[in-house]
């Protein structure tokens, strides 16, 4: 069954709740699909075979988030008006399920009488205080009900760092004793996380969990999703985006994140999984790629060495007992060599359709050599500012996760072969050491070695190049005009010179509807009399920031635990469309930045800590909504990946990283879907800020990835005589 087909039958049973908005502007076709993204969005951690629920099975719920919420995360990026809202007692009360009500209406009553106000931008609640419970409560909770459902909630966003502190990262005291009370009178009890970053999991090793799920931030259908998922409507086939490692500290940036001057990219290449299955997997509770389903599935798989390529046919069979999608990912473990490299890297992956119970899919893999490059910055191959394939073993696992995989085949490689010679650009200013891997007696260890500094600045490179880079030598004809692009580019005063470039500056253009984030292009009248029409922008990537109703959809984490690139590119048609009867001319998303750390603020907007992935679902969402001729807006370039600080704080990082993690995700989604814009993060990247930087936005853009589209700066960027 394809995901249309799976739209047009939830068009038909479409729960659509009368929410804080009412019911005005519904698209039933997108809210069918949000439904499915929410749904295919559920990692299924544990099941010790208590789901999916039976019907009339007696619930008992707990946990505030199970009314109050949490369906996106704060700023620009969530602040969305949608038509409704269902939250998980509403999802619940559509199934055939006998829930508690003495429960659910204590709930109500101390949610209605304990309003937490969002309050001022950057400082809002990241967790809801719990309602105190007594033992009698609970145990003739348990008396009543035969499965404990507990739903613990979390949110963070623009400037709202999430921190190490009980209410963010870690459970309150008052979720402690909430979990300890609901598991010692409840034999049965499922977990649901609420939250749009990881958070600490490391206490669920304390329980014995019937089930746990992480539903992360599914829009305004969260509710339907859950339920769906938990009564089996909707067999869970989402995939992790993340490492949930056992402890913070674990992760590989946990003491170089939310400085306030600089943070230096120590982990280079080692992000994610990359750095915990190469050195530490044992400090991982579910790795990256991870998710169960409710069937089983077999792979069978074999690989075809080509010249240039290799190519992996995958037969994937149901072998269980439901229905269900299985996500196939191709990992690549590349030669040590000299550079050094991270134990396994994702390459490729397919999700099947829905395959029925003894069904087959096959699925076939064309992997590039030259996609499995390593970037020299340093010139230790004999080949500097070059991609290089290093001679050896090239092995190539497949599986449905990382714990998973089978080797499937490798290709050898005789020499060295040079794949692209570029030249050094945004290297790092400032020394500092960062973590590469060593070959000691067999396995592979955790050493520092000193980055490469930049040769050459930038500064000096542009002043070399400034009057080759002022020429405008296009000869193409401007709409209708009769003139040339150069023509018209040499026409402009200094006045629409200046207007065209900086934009109208405030919000909220009255050329657009009203809440909009702001105009640029015709933002005076002799430029629109040129022919430069008002480019009306609106704020993303959760849906369209205006004050009026919007879709709410799933956030960028959600959307990339699905792997479903055509359910995203089907989204983003219709999520066009709405952009186009809103009187949008532009959105300002996907956003794109890497997971470095659990965190980061706006992880919530941003899909993964894997680049591929990264850019896999980016494009997929920028040819959707483009589809409409409207324009999609890829954010933020680059290195966002922290809130602390984020107008003035460098990001230090080894060119390596920045071309194989950071930029990766952006060359995917520039060269597969083309969006006709992008727009610049607020920060540093070695010491020049990113919306200056001559190497970002000319010598890659530009001329690497040969971009032609509009290169926009982040609002109230900083202004620098010196950037």
């Amino acid at each position: 069954m394809t995901n249309q087909d799976n739209v047009s039958e939830l068009v038909q049973h479409i729960n659509i709740k009368e929410g804080i908005l009412g019911e005005k502007n519904i698209n039933p076709k997108m809210s069918a699909l949000l439904r499915q993204a929410a749904a295919e969005s559920i990692v299924l951690l544990e099941n010790e075979g208590v789901l999916p629920l039976k019907a009339n099975n007696k619930l008992a719920v707990f946990g505030r988030s199970q009314i109050d919420y949490f369906y996106v995360g704060y700023g620009s990026g969530g602040e969305v008006n949608p038509p409704y809202l269902v939250n998980v007692i509403q999802g619940l009360e559509e199934k055939d399920l006998v829930l508690n009500q003495v429960l659910i209406e204590k709930y109500q009553t101390f949610s209605a009488n304990n309003i937490v106000e969002d309050g001022i931008w950057g400082q809002w609640p990241r967790f809801l205080e719990e309602m105190t419970l007594s033992n009698e409560e609970v145990k003739s909770a348990s008396e009543d009900s035969e499965i404990a459902l507990i739903v613990i909630g979390r949110a963070a966003g623009e400037d709202r760092e999430n921190v190490l502190e009980e209410g963010s990262y870690y459970l309150t005291q008052k979720e402690k004793q909430m979990i300890d009370q609901v598991t010692h009178y409840f034999e049965k009890v499922v977990l649901v996380i609420n939250s749009g970053n990881v958070i600490d999991l490391s206490w669920t090793e304390n329980y014995a969990f019937s089930a746990i799920l992480f539903a992360w931030q599914g829009g305004m259908e969260s509710g339907n999703a859950i339920a769906d998922v938990l009564m089996g409507d909707v067999n869970p086939s989402a995939k992790l985006p993340d490492t949930i490692a056992r402890h913070y500290e674990d992760y590989p940036s946990a003491k170089q994140f939310g400085h306030e001057e600089y943070v230096e990219y120590v982990e280079d290449i080692y992000v994610g999984y990359r750095y915990f299955e190469t050195f530490h997997p044992e400090k991982v509770i579910y790795p990256f790629g991870y998710g169960l389903s409710y069937t089983q599935f077999a792979m069978d798989s074999e690989l075809l060495v080509n010249d240039k390529s290799v190519t992996i046919n995958v037969s994937v069979t149901n072998i269980g007992e439901m229905p269900g999608k299985e996500v196939v990912q191709v990992y690549h473990e590349p030669p040590q060599g000299k550079l050094g490299k991270p134990k396994r890297n994702l390459i490729e992956f397919q999700k099947t359709e829905l395959l029925q119970p003894g069904e087959t899919e096959n699925l076939n893999f064309e992997i590039k050599l030259q996609d499995l490059a390593s970037y020299d910055d340093s010139g230790v191959t004999g080949h500097p500012f070059s991609y290089v394939l290093e001679a050896g073993e090239y092995q190539f696992y497949v599986g449905g996760s990382l714990i998973n995989l089978e080797l499937v085949g490798n290709y050898h490689l005789e020499k060295l072969l040079v794949i692209q010679k570029l030249k050094q650009i945004a290297a790092p200013v400032e020394n500092f050491n960062r973590l590469v891997a060593t070959l000691e007696e067999g396995r592979l260890v955790e050493t520092y070695q000193p980055v490469t500094l930049q040769k050459e600045s930038v500064k000096e490179r542009v002043l070399q190049h400034l009057e080759s880079l002022s020429e405008v030598s296009s000869e193409e004809t401007f709409l209708d005009t009769g003139k040339t692009v150069s023509e018209l580019i040499h026409s402009f005063s200094k006045e629409e010179l200046d207007a065209l470039t900086r934009g109208e500056g405030p919000m909220n253009s009255s050329f657009g509807p009203k809440g909009n984030a702001g105009m640029f292009g015709g933002t005076i009248e002799s430029l629109r009399q040129k022919g430069i029409p008002p480019v009306i922008t609106t704020d993303g990537p959760a849906g369209i920031r205006l004050n009026y109703y919007a879709s709410l959809l799933p956030c960028g984490t959600a959307f990339a635990s699905t792997w479903n690139l055509e359910l995203l590119e089907v989204i983003g048609i219709e999520f066009g469309k709405e952009l186009l009867d809103l009187g949008s001319d532009m959105i300002l998303a996907p956003g794109m930045n890497i997971h470095r750390n659990p965190l980061g603020g706006r992880n919530f907007e941003y899909f993964s800590e894997d680049p591929y992935l990264t850019g896999k679902m980016a494009a997929s969402y920028v040819i959707g909504v483009q589809s409409n001729q409207v324009a999609a807006c890829p954010k933020h370039f680059a290195c966002n990946n922290q809130e602390t600080n984020r107008n003035y704080n460098d990001s230090r990082v080894s060119e390596r990283a920045l071309r194989e993690i950071y930029l990766k995700g952006f060359e995917i989604c520039v060269k597969e879907s083309n969006p006709y814009s992008i727009m610049s993060s607020y920060n540093k990247i070695n010491g020049v800020w990113a919306h200056y930087h001559f190497d970002l936005a000319t010598e890659i853009l530009r001329n690497e990835w040969k971009y032609q589209g509009c290169i926009l700066t982040d609002w109230w960027m900083r202004m620098a005589k010196d950037p």
